[in-house]
């Protein structure tokens, strides 16, 4: 079974394309989504629609949470406040129901998929350093559970040989059959923070056990011209053009 894991695509329908494509001719069997499918971009209902036509199982992120107001935005950034309220504006009722019905936590046969943490997944917490993850690969029922959030691709790892110890690795292409528990992130669809514009989305090999971050370009230009005609922050157009 080979999974095409999707982090954080935030209303970018140009990267989502992209990365369907790209995800398509290498061959997967599945596709899966770590949340946020809306914030940010200008295109939340084209995004929720193309997640939906593949069948991708989903999870709820942060700015799907507070889209459907289950969360409150008064600790986002103004501009992540300002694309909330804009992105409410322009769903429909049936998005809003897709999104309120979204897990936390999602399961498949070879992984666990959530947001930011398996561990209390709704309080949404960032994993910034090894221990971050500790709580998630201490209580995860697969040896392999895929996040997002932070829009960085990592790989936090307790491996067979030393599984006291928890560690990690930035390297694009990761055997997990080497680790005991694995907590992967896979970096973002939509708005990559790692400085590397290009899309980041995870190919996870359950046979291999092999996880390949893979980077894809995609139109910038026709997403930040889509964001800059919505109205919304000028910042959120140019951020896309340097991957932060």
């Amino acid at each position: 079974m080979r999974y095409a894991v999707l982090g954080d695509v935030h209303s970018n329908i140009s990267a989502l394309e992209a990365v369907l494509k790209d995800a398509r001719a290498v061959g997967v069997d599945r596709f899966l989504c770590v949340g946020d499918v809306v914030g940010y971009g200008a295109a939340p209902s084209q995004a929720i629609e193309m997640l939906r036509e593949i069948d991708c199982g989903v999870v709820k992120g942060n700015h799907d949470a507070a889209v459907t107001g289950e969360l409150n935005p008064v600790c986002f950034n103004p501009m992540a406040r300002e694309a909330v309220a804009w992105t409410q504006s322009q769903v429909s009722e049936e998005d809003l129901d897709w999104l309120k019905a979204l897990p936390m936590v999602f399961h498949v046969e070879h992984a666990t998929v959530a947001h930011g943490t398996f561990d209390k997944p709704e309080h949404y917490k960032y994993v910034m350093a090894t221990e971050d993850a500790d709580p998630s690969l201490d209580t995860q029922p697969l040896p392999v559970c895929f996040v997002g959030h932070t829009h960085v691709p990592v790989s936090i790892l307790r491996l067979r040989e030393d599984p006291d110890r928890t560690s990690y690795t930035l390297s694009t292409l990761v055997d997990l059959g080497e680790a005991e528990k694995a907590l992967c992130n896979v970096g973002s669809v939509g708005q990559p923070r790692d400085e590397i514009p290009a899309a980041a989305w995870g190919l996870f090999d359950a046979t291999t056990q092999h996880l390949e971050i893979r980077r894809v370009d995609y139109d910038i230009q026709r997403e930040a011209d889509r964001i800059r005609e919505a109205g919304l922050p000028q910042f959120l157009a140019d951020r896309l053009f340097l991957g932060v």
